[in-house]
C-alpha cells in the first residue's frame, strides 16, 4: 500500500534524536484497561500517557503539534514493543523495532498536524478533544509508516529520509550471510511485513480513541474509507504504469485518491469530526481540503521532475523513471497529440518508465513538459486550486485559536507564498517556466514547437 510515494515531508529542522535513546530503552507506561476511574471521561477512557490535563496544557500542545504527537508516540510504541517482547523477542529486535524508530523520525507530521489544528478550529479545547486528536493524529504517522515503508518496496527506493530504507537496511542485515539475492528476497518480504504491523498498530490507536460512542463511529468509518481510498489509488497509480493508461481524467483521480485525500481532506475531516463539528462546518473543511489536497499532490508531481533535491528529500526524475501516470505528464502527451507534435511524444516515449533515465533524458522531458505548456498549465491549476480551497475554508465558521494556523498551514500545503495567502486574495501566479528555468534549452524547444506559441493554455491539456 503506497498511498503518496514520495509525500514523506522531511523536516525542516533535524530530526527528533532517536540513536541516543534506542527504541529498547524507551520508558515503559502504564496502559489503560478502559475501566471506570479518573482516567475516564464522559467521551470514554482516556489512555494515560503524554495527555493534556487542561486548557494550559491543550495550548502547550499548539506551540508543538509535532513534539505532543512525538510524545504520544513515544508512550504508544514503548507500549507496543512491551506486547510484541511477549509475543517473541526476535521479531521485536529485528522488526518491530524498526517499525518503531522509523515513525519516532518521522518528518514534518504534517496529516497530524492538520487534524490537531482542525479540531482546534472547530472548538477542540478541552483535554478530551486533545486526547482524541492526538490519538488519531499518531495513528496517522503510524498509517504513513506502512504506506512509505510499503512504497520503497514498489520503487525499488534504497533510500528514505537520507537512511537506507527499511528493507535495505534488512537486506544488508543478511547480505553476508545467504547472498544479495536471497537476501533481497528477506528484505522486501519483512519489509512488506513491517508496513502490516505498522497498519495495525495504527488501526489500533484509532480504536482505543476515547470518544463519545457516536462520534466514534463516524471517526472509524472515515478512516475505513481513507484507508480504501489509498489502496484504490495505489491501484490505478500501479496499473497505470503497466497498462501506460495516462488519460487526464484518470490521472487526477488517481491522484485524488491515492495523496490529495489522504494527504489534506480526510485528516481535516478526522480532526473536526472528533471535535464535534456540524455538517456545514465540515462540508467547508472538506471542500477545502480537497481543492488544496490536489494542489499538494500537483505541485509534488512537479517537484519531483524540476525540484531541488535538498528541498524535496529525493532525487528528482522518480515518477519518470517508474513510468508513473501523472497528470503533469498527461498534460504533456495530450498537447503534443493535439499539436502533431511527434519529437515531443517520441521523448515522452523514450524516456517514461526508462529504468535507466540519464541526467540528459531527464532534461529532455523537462524540456517538453515545458514546451508543450504542460508546466505552466499545471503550474496554473494550482493556483486556481489553492484560491478556491481558501475560499472554501474562508467561508466556515471557525475558532479563531486554531482557525489561523489551520489556514497557513493549508495555503503551505497548496505551495502559496505568504503574501499570497492572505483571506479572500487569490495571489498572483507563479513565475512562468522561463523564469523558473531560463536557459538555451527552452528557447531551442520553443523554436521547435511553434504549434504551442499560440493559445497556449487552452486545448486538451488544459485541465480546466
Amino acid at each position: 500500500m503506497r498511498p503518496t510515494h514520495a509525500k514523506d515531508h522531511p523536516a525542516s529542522a533535524p530530526p527528533r534524536p532517536m540513536a541516543a535513546a534506542p527504541v529498547a530503552a524507551l520508558a515503559r507506561g502504564p496502559v489503560a484497561d478502559g475501566g471506570e476511574g479518573p482516567g475516564r471521561t464522559e467521551a470514554g477512557p482516556v489512555a494515560s500517557g503524554p495527555l493534556p490535563a487542561g486548557s494550559a496544557e491543550v495550548r502547550e500542545v499548539d506551540a508543538d503539534v509535532p513534539g505532543a504527537v512525538g510524545r504520544m508516540l513515544d508512550h504508544v510504541l514503548a507500549e507496543r514493543l512491551r506486547r510484541a517482547r511477549l509475543a517473541d523477542p526476535l521479531f521485536t529486535e529485528e522488526l518491530a523495532e524498526r517499525v518503531a524508530r522509523f515513525t519516532l523520525q518521522g518528518g514534518k507530521r504534517t496529516r497530524a498536524q492538520f487534524v490537531w489544528w482542525a479540531s482546534r478550529a472547530c472548538g477542540g479545547r478541552d483535554p478530551a478533544a486533545a486526547a482524541a486528536a492526538l490519538h488519531i493524529a499518531a495513528a496517522l504517522e503510524l498509517l504513513q509508516t506502512c504506506a512509505l515503508v510499503h512504497d520503497d518496496v514498489m520503487d525499488r527506493a534504497s533510500l528514505r529520509r537520507g537512511r537506507p530504507a527499511l528493507h535495505t537496511d534488512l537486506t544488508d542485515r543478511f547480505a553476508g550471510e545467504v547472498g544479495p539475492d536471497r537476501a533481497g528476497r528477506f528484505g522486501q518480504s519483512a519489509a512488506v511485513l513491517a508496513g502490516d504491523l505498522a497498519l495495525a498498530w495504527a488501526d489500533d490507536l484509532v480504536a482505543e480513541s476515547p470518544l463519545a460512542p457516536w462520534t466514534g463511529v463516524v471517526v472509524r468509518r472515515l478512516w475505513s474509507d481513507m484507508r480504501t481510498e489509498m489502496v484504490a489509488g495505489q491501484y490505478l497509480d500501479v496499473q497505470g504504469q503497466i497498462t501506460a493508461a495516462r488519460s487526464l481524467p484518470r490521472a487526477l483521480r488517481a491522484a485524488r485518491l491515492k495523496s490529495a485525500l489522504y494527504s489534506v481532506e480526510r485528516p481535516l475531516a478526522l480532526g473536526a469530526t472528533a471535535a464535534g463539528a456540524d455538517d456545514l462546518t465540515l462540508r467547508r473543511l472538506c471542500e477545502a481540503g480537497r481543492c488544496v489536497g490536489m494542489a499538494f499532490q500537483l505541485r509534488d508531481d512537479l517537484d519531483d521532475v524540476f525540484g531541488d533535491p535538498l528541498e524535496t528529500g529525493k532525487a528528482c526524475g522518480g515518477d519518470i523513471r517508474e513510468g508513473k501516470p501523472t497528470y503533469l505528464v498527461a498534460v504533456a502527451r495530450a498537447r503534443a497529440e493535439t499539436a502533431g507534435d511527434g519529437a515531443a511524444l517520441g521523448v515522452l516515449d523514450r524516456w517514461l518508465g526508462a529504468a535507466a533515465l540519464t541526467g540528459r533524458g531527464l532534461d529532455e522531458v523537462r524540456d517538453v513538459l515545458v514546451a508543450t505548456g504542460a508546466r505552466a498549465t499545471v503550474e496554473s491549476k494550482i493556483d486556481r486550486l489553492a484560491a478556491q480551497g481558501l475560499r472554501h475554508f474562508d467561508g466556515a465558521l471557525l475558532d479563531p485559536e486554531g482557525a489561523g494556523p489551520l489556514r497557513a498551514m493549508l495555503a503551505a500545503a497548496a505551495g502559496r507564498r505568504p503574501a499570497e495567502a492572505g483571506p479572500g486574495r487569490a495571489g498572483p501566479g507563479r513565475a512562468g517556466p522561463e523564469e523558473a528555468r531560463p536557459g538555451d534549452a527552452v528557447l531551442r524547444r520553443r523554436a521547435v514547437h511553434g504549434p504551442y506559441a499560440s493559445g497556449a493554455r487552452g486545448g486538451a491539456g488544459s485541465g480546466r
